[in-house]
């Protein structure tokens, strides 16, 4: 049987595809979310096989979402629309599934069985997920924080998450090191770091090849031997 999660902000919308779902008999759904900051999470924490996804929804639409999920991990993806014709047309024409809101129920056991039919085929989003990410979605103390990525001097993973560095303020992010690699401007500097060129102030250039970065608001970031040639070829230095 197949695992679920269904994310999507109208309540009753959830709750009824729920219901179908564990009425199919087929799926077992193991969480549901109102939103994709909170549905990255609960991607992370319950890794199901597939997630049945609302398009539009406020703040980080479903399509948004998409380019937040490491390709390496990321689960199949079922989109649930109203209305949209031009998303629909995108998903036709890259073989993706939909539902089409009221759901139909002979319309949802279709798109069922082909998701037993093709567990293990991974799917490819990058024909409609955004190329770059102008926003990282963050978990800060009992608050959900949406961070522009311009404003972010650095990143760094530890054993409690990744987190996203501002001026002013630590989120806790629920996207990979990885992804933000990938999907933003800030670039690799350690194996634990990122950075943001245009918030280094200076360099210092520490013993055995290593170095260290003060941001413009004075944060301090490690640079490791591997990452050091490549950051300084990116700022003009040979």
């Amino acid at each position: 049987m197949l695992s679920a999660l269904v994310i999507d902000d109208e309540l009753f919308a959830r709750e009824e595809l729920m219901e179908l779902l564990e009425e199919s008999g087929e799926i077992n759904v193991i969480g549901q979310a109102n939103n994709a900051i909170e549905g990255l999470k609960k991607i992370n924490q319950l890794k199901p096989d597939v997630v049945f996804l609302d398009i539009q929804m406020p703040q980080i639409t479903g399509i948004e979402m998409l380019s937040m999920l490491d390709p390496e991990t990321m689960p199949k993806v079922v989109f649930v629309t109203a209305y949209d014709q031009y998303a629909l047309q995108a998903f036709e024409d890259n073989a993706f599934d939909y539902l089409l809101k009221p759901i139909e129920i002979a319309r949802l056991n279709k798109t069922i069985q082909r998701l037993q039919r093709s567990t293990t085929q991974k799917q490819d989003y990058s024909s409609i997920a955004p190329t770059m990410l102008d926003q990282v979605p963050c978990i800060g103390l009992n608050r959900i924080m949406i961070i522009p990525t311009t404003e972010v001097e650095y990143a760094f993973t530890d054993i409690s998450g990744v987190h996203v560095q501002t001026h002013n303020q630590r989120a806790t992010s629920q996207l990979t090191l990885k992804v933000l690699e990938e999907k933003t401007q800030l670039l690799r500097c350690h194996r634990q770091y990122l950075i943001n060129l245009k918030a280094i102030k200076e360099i210092k250039l520490l013993e055995n090849g290593l170095a260290e970065i003060i941001t413009r608001s004075e944060h301090k970031v490690p640079v490791s031997r591997r990452y050091l040639k490549e950051l300084k070829e990116k700022l003009g230095f040979h």
